[in-house]
């Protein structure tokens, strides 16, 4: 059971006094594939907290799936992260994206425009699409999205005949993976944090 903490509590573990954070933790996160955004999974597969030496308190803002890579937000500042997670909050999420098949015009302005069904009852939203490069059999895609819901790139693409093979996010908000290699993590800088909260201005 947890109990309260009051402002004149001492609190001890293993004999040491553990003093409150004074200042909030902010990371870059660039979070490789195959592991789970999550403290604890009952099948026992691989977390980004195994990886990580972070505080119990600080936790991913948003979530990226077991497949998918890039960059993560990690943070102490709970609300900051409510904020930025919050419905209608509209942060844009950028993502390289590898698909099989070639997009023609139609998958395009359905893309760009919204309204497919992807499942549950949901219908796609707008997004900002670019094909990049185009092989035999697959193409790359820059993708901005300002929503977020569960796995929605991949079942928007799916339902337009394109199964997504490698998914990056390159960008959140004003923040970008730039150079950071998977498993690497680095602290926002002080101009990051303040481009960050002027989003929610």
């Amino acid at each position: 059971m947890g109990r309260r903490v009051g402002p004149n509590d001492e609190v001890r573990v293993d004999g040491r006094i553990v003093r409150p954070a004074t200042e909030h933790v902010y990371l870059l996160y660039h979070k490789p594939r195959g592991l789970m955004c999550a403290r604890r999974d009952p099948r026992g597969r691989p977390l980004i907290y195994d990886a990580l030496d972070v505080p119990a308190h600080v936790q991913s803002v948003g979530r990226l799936d077991m497949d998918s890579e890039g960059l993560l937000l990690l943070t102490s500042d709970g609300a900051l992260a409510r904020a930025l997670t919050r419905p209608g909050a509209a942060l844009p999420r950028t993502y390289r994206v590898r698909v099989t098949g070639h997009l023609d015009e139609d998958d395009l302005q359905t893309l760009k425009h919204g309204g497919e069904s992807i499942g549950r009852g949901e219908l796609s939203d707008p997004w900002d699409v670019v094909v990049d490069a185009e092989t035999h059999h697959h193409a790359w895609l820059t993708i901005t999205i300002r929503r977020g819901r569960w796995r929605e790139v991949r079942r928007t693409l799916a339902a337009r005949g394109h199964q997504v093979r490698r998914l990056i996010r390159v960008a959140f908000g004003p923040l970008r993976l730039g150079e950071l290699a998977p498993g690497e993590t680095r602290p926002l800088t002080s101009r990051e944090l303040r481009q960050l909260k002027r989003w929610l201005d």
